[in-house]
């Protein structure tokens, strides 16, 4: 999390002055003025996890590609495989860098044939990302056959918790139960049209919602007016953490790949042929990587924070990445860097915290999972 600042010249969303309105605390992220907490960082977390809350993400870049080749001119910039998705279905992956390196992760959300025929669909990336990402994807997309569309502007809403689907349901037609992880469709909210997918950053059941700036405003009221809480980026970043899912900038960036960042499942070398990086992580994964990326929890009460040495033996061997406080798993937990052979289930290491050393140790990922997300991934 950025340090709390705010300026005129930063950017502001759509939703900027009802967060205002409605007494939000602001700080500087990506560029952005985003709000990182309204009532407090504990009950928004707790919201999201015991009822629903909602988050302005409407900072993100959010691109329309279409195509005749759209998906064999992606792949080849993805280590996924995106040709076995059918309309209404999506792959979180990666663009890659020459090295393997992560350029971002992002979300493809492929929605079939439109009206001319061509394969189209919905790219997330990141805020502090996208215009590196646009520019990546417009020098090695084929213009002449890929229509690229920055949509940046409109509202993007997450509509987070296990009451999720009961919130949005009374206000859309289709049948949300048939509608698994991943799921995404087109409708409208009040007379106005919207994107709508079964994702999130949370590890909770929920949603995201796209649409035009007006209509997210009326939505954002609505939502208010429903009882449905309103959650900073404080909670996003202890939530998503509980979960063990990466922040770009922090745990995953240009210097790391997906294999050493513990998302090979994303990595599908047998399925589909050359892709930007595939020879680096061929080697990684026949030869081994010099690092992994490891969930921690500390002994005590000490909270390891990004940047933070880890140390074994007296040396030096890794770092923290991301670090807080676990509302809901009750521990200060941490992601970071360690060489494979420290990288075990149970392995004790320590973390230095301005001058001394406390203990912590290597546990599974995630640190929380929820019951009513592995609901939805089997529908």
């Amino acid at each position: 999390m950025a340090k709390s600042e705010t300026s005129s010249s930063l950017n502001r969303t759509p939703l900027y002055e009802l967060n205002l309105a409605h007494k939000a605390r602001f700080t500087e992220f990506s560029g952005w003025e985003m709000p990182v907490q309204y009532e407090g960082l504990k009950q928004e977390h707790q919201r999201v996890r015991t009822a629903v809350g909602m988050f302005d993400i409407s900072h993100m870049g959010k691109f329309l590609l279409a195509g005749e080749n759209l998906i064999s001119e992606l792949e080849y910039l993805v280590p996924s495989k995106l040709s076995n998705l059918q309309p209404g279905q999506a792959q979180y992956t990666v663009l890659l860098n020459q090295a393997g390196g992560i350029i971002d992760d992002i979300i493809f959300y492929y929605q079939g044939k439109n009206s001319q025929g061509l394969d189209h669909g919905v790219m997330i990336v990141n805020a502090g990302t996208k215009a590196k990402d646009k520019n990546w994807l417009k020098e090695h997309l084929d213009s002449d056959r890929v229509e690229f569309s920055d949509v940046s502007s409109r509202v993007l809403i997450a509509l987070q918790g296990p009451e999720s689907a009961q919130i949005l349901g009374n206000l859309v037609k289709e049948d949300l139960s048939k509608i698994g992880a991943f799921g995404h469709f087109s409708t409208t909210i009040n007379s106005a049209p919207v994107f709508i997918a079964r994702t999130g950053y949370t590890g909770e059941d929920g949603f995201e919602i796209m649409l035009e700036a007006e209509a997210g405003q009326k939505l954002w009221r609505s939502l208010l007016e429903s009882g449905v809480t309103p959650c900073g980026l404080g909670a996003r970043d202890t939530l998503r953490l509980e979960a063990a899912m990466s922040l770009y900038g922090q745990d995953i960036d240009e210097t790391t790949t997906p294999i050493e960042a513990g998302l090979g499942w994303i990595v599908h070398l047998d399925q589909k042929g050359d892709f930007i990086g595939r020879e680096i992580l061929e080697t990684q994964k026949k030869e081994g990587v010099s690092r992994r990326l490891v969930g921690l929890v500390m002994e005590g009460k000490q909270i390891a924070r990004h940047d933070y040495p880890l140390v074994y033996q007296g040396t030096i061997v890794g770092k923290v990445t991301s670090g807080s406080p676990g509302p809901t798993v009750n521990q200060a937990i941490a992601l970071g860097y360690l060489p494979p052979k420290l990288a075990k289930i149970g392995q004790e290491i320590e973390v230095e915290i301005r001058g001394k050393l406390y203990p912590a140790k290597v546990v599974k990922k995630p640190f929380y999972r929820s019951e009513s997300r592995l609901k939805v991934a089997i529908i």
